[in-house]
């Protein structure tokens, strides 16, 4: 027996489905399908902290700019380029020295994405009957999760 895929709550074998408690054999399924669910508000909340979370990382590059702009300006008017020069090296040392601490919100940002920002389903059909095997809103396990059952039935299905 083949294991394609496992999880806690999840189990797709090359003889059966394992999912919230039944056990569908790979010789019952006749159609495997995905859609998608209505979201939920945990999906919601994660595109409202992506949203977030970019607003974040997007504002202090803008007032930097703005900075920059005024500061020139200012030194243009003023004639006085030698402060305005060593106010901006050490703004551009700064900047260097903290760009490896956007590692930790990009790593985040990276994460909200493969989770994805929909609920998806996998539906089977067996004995005639539709069900529901997996809801999550979790794209990057449902990928896993739908890939996985896409191999056992082919490979039940080579195997007749």
């Amino acid at each position: 027996m083949a294991v394609y895929y496992r999880d806690e709550a999840v189990q797709v074998t090359s003889e059966s489905i394992r999912s919230g408690g039944r056990v569908i054999a790979l010789a019952d399924v006749t159609y495997v399908w995905h859609a998608r669910g209505r979201t939920t508000l945990a999906v919601r909340g994660r595109v409202l902290g992506r949203g977030v979370l970019v607003l974040l990382l997007s504002l202090p590059p803008l007032v930097a700019l703005l900075c920059v702009v005024s500061l020139v300006w200012s030194a243009q008017d003023r004639g006085e380029w030698t402060l305005a020069l060593l106010i901006l090296g050490g703004c551009v040392v700064g900047a260097v020295a903290l760009t490896p601490f956007l590692e930790v919100p990009l790593g985040w940002l990276d994460r909200l994405y493969e989770r994805g920002s929909q609920v998806h389903e996998l539906w089977v059909q067996h004995h005639g009957h539709e069900e529901l095997l997996v809801r999550t809103p979790d794209a990057l396990r449902f990928g896993q999760i739908y890939r996985a059952v896409q191999r056992a039935v082919e490979q039940h299905n080579d195997r007749r």
